[in-house]
């Protein structure tokens, strides 16, 4: 495992505020065992139900597998897995034996597996044989040979039976015996326990390095604050590989001796239906969810009987969406943060009408917060900069890069965001827009400068930007202006996504949106300048909804004179 980078004068004062201690987040997890072994932990929406113990039981038999392969401390075990009870299982049994978790997306493409996996040197990865159209068996074995350190394929044949010679996951929990207690490993709590995948800014994703402190800590502090006890039951339907699924769907449940609701794919009435079956009482996730949720409230007259609020994350969210939440009974709260600094700034639930707008809250216990100029130094309320936070939950380092690591991570523990907000006096923050060009479509983080550089090999495009369109749904949708060559007359979006899939990029970087221009507006430097592009998109977009409403009206007014000649027609 890479050097981890920590202050060590903020070292000496977490553990004297208490915020670090000596326990391992497997040492919580025997806690929690111990107490709620007949207590259900974890439900999935494809039947599968384990009580603490029973997943303690599946978790240790893993474990035991992973120890007869040779599976050392520290050791990264990397894994692809839906949103199912065996990524629980697979992350439990990796604590066991002292592995460091990696979960990788499922959206990730195999030359984006093979990446990760050498950034990390992964010894052992897991995946399912078939998943929502893809073979994911065929992914890891066409890279297995560019990754000299992975030793072992684990596959889940639940949907489709195995094709190669790699054991399953099925043959392990009937195979092997649950590891005894004393043969767990034991690390130390500043130890890396997860490796969590976040979007670079130079096209490829880095690994974000969180230690067993980091991930107690944060968890610990967000349930306090939210007033979250062992009675109340999550609802999770983002990805676990995410800072959202890994932290708060399974380390906050687990801490406290709380219950966990998987939903494998976000369907908003299937949603709906199991969290009053299961009784769910908070969840958290990107703002289509919710958005869905609501709609669904509102045109079928269904209610949810059960939820008290909703933590939204990775986009603003607007203040119609929090007011028609409060009148169906849910309080909506937003929560900034990211990989590097787990949310760390929310609006508390009793909160959530006083600041329904223009604030993403202010920062949990522990956590620092200030807002700084191009030079790193802090500016009063009121005044635009960048947002950095420095405490007990921040990450410590990518790994693999310590070059990444010291841009953003400086030697005092503050990390800067790359965020642009505005503070006010009661330490409240809005976010107003990133310096790094990212898109945030449906909470995912997905980079422009990546998208563009798969635009510009597009024979028929002289020049492109790509930017974030806004939508009411998603938050953004990826909007790609592009120039075309001398010779080339006309270009479809079509054209261009058919070229990207020729080409096997991978979906989530498709353009949605496609706006042909003479030129690309740039500064001397050469730099787009994307906020003259976005102040075009939207007079494009004005012009697109007042053109309909025009047509929808014309539509409707040869309808009314139709129904008028018809009604003083003679009989």
């Amino acid at each position: 495992m890479d050097e981890i980078k920590i202050n060590d004068s903020q070292k000496r004062l977490y553990e004297k505020m208490g915020y670090w201690g000596k326990k391992t987040l497997l040492d919580y997890w025997h806690t929690s065992v111990k107490k709620y072994r007949d207590k259900e932990f974890v439900v999935d929406d494809r039947g599968y139900r384990y009580t603490y113990g029973q997943l303690d039981e599946k978790a240790g038999i893993v474990a035991s597998y992973f120890l007869s392969i040779g599976v050392k401390p520290l050791d990264v075990i990397s894994f692809q897995i839906p949103i199912w009870s065996e990524f629980v299982i697979v992350s439990i049994a990796c604590m066991k034996v002292g592995a460091v978790v990696n979960p990788i997306g499922m959206c990730y493409s195999g030359r984006e597996v093979s990446y990760l996996l050498n950034l990390c040197k992964s010894k052992v990865f897991l995946c399912p044989t078939w998943y929502n159209k893809t073979n994911y068996e065929k992914l890891i074995l066409s890279v297995k040979k560019d990754v000299k350190s992975l030793k072992h394929i684990v596959l889940l044949d639940n949907l489709k039976e195995k094709e190669s010679n790699s054991i399953t996951l099925k043959h392990i929990l009937s195979s092997y015996f649950s590891l005894n207690i004393k043969d767990e490993v034991m690390v130390d709590s500043n130890d890396v326990a997860a490796v969590l995948c976040t979007s670079g800014t130079t096209g490829c994703a880095k690994g974000a390095m969180l230690t067993h402190n980091n991930i107690i800590f944060s968890e610990k502090y967000f349930n306090k604050e939210l007033g979250i006890t062992k009675d109340d039951i999550m609802f999770m339907p983002a990805p676990l590989n995410h800072a959202t699924g890994f932290h708060h769907g399974i380390i906050a449940p687990m801490l406290i001796g709380s219950k966990v609701v998987l939903q494998q794919k976000f369907k908003s009435k299937k949603a709906i239906e199991l969290m009053n079956r299961e009784k769910c009482t908070w969840s958290m996730g990107a703002t289509p969810f919710i958005y869905d949720i609501l709609k669904n409230i509102r045109e079928d007259e269904v209610y949810l009987s059960s939820l008290k609020f909703y933590l939204c994350g990775g986009a603003v969210v607007p203040e119609e969406m929090v007011r028609q939440a409060y009148e169906y009974g849910i309080k909506l709260c937003e929560v900034y943060g990211s990989t590097e600094s787990v949310p760390h700034v929310f609006v508390r639930p009793d909160e959530n009408i006083e600041l329904t707008f223009g604030t993403a809250g202010r920062a949990m216990e522990g956590v620092e917060v200030k807002i700084v100029d191009e030079n790193r130094k802090e500016i009063l309320p009121g005044n635009l900069g960048e947002e950095v936070s420095r405490g007990p939950n921040v990450f410590v380092g990518y790994i693999g890069d310590k070059s990444a690591t010291n841009k953003v991570l400086d030697d005092e523990g503050w990390f800067y965001s790359g965020d642009l907000c505005v503070s006010d006096i009661s330490g409240n923050i809005n976010i107003i827009g990133r310096k790094k060009d990212i898109i945030v479509r449906g909470g995912e983080n997905l980079n422009s400068n990546h998208i563009n550089q798969y635009i510009s090999k597009f024979p028929l495009v002289k020049d492109e930007a790509v930017i974030g369109m806004p939508d009411k749904r998603l938050g953004e949708r990826i909007c790609a202006y592009v120039v075309l060559k001398k010779e080339v007359n006309s270009l479809k979006l079509e054209e261009l996504l058919e070229y990207m899939e020729k080409e096997k990029i991978p979906k989530r970087y498709w353009p949605e949106h496609l706006e042909i221009i003479d030129k690309i507006p740039r500064t001397d430097s050469g730099k787009v300048k994307k906020n003259l592009l976005a102040k075009d998109l939207k007079v494009r977009m004005s012009r697109q909804e007042e053109s309909s409403w025009k047509s929808e009206n014309s539509v409707q007014e040869d309808q009314e004179k139709q129904q008028n000649q018809g009604l003083c027609a003679p009989s």
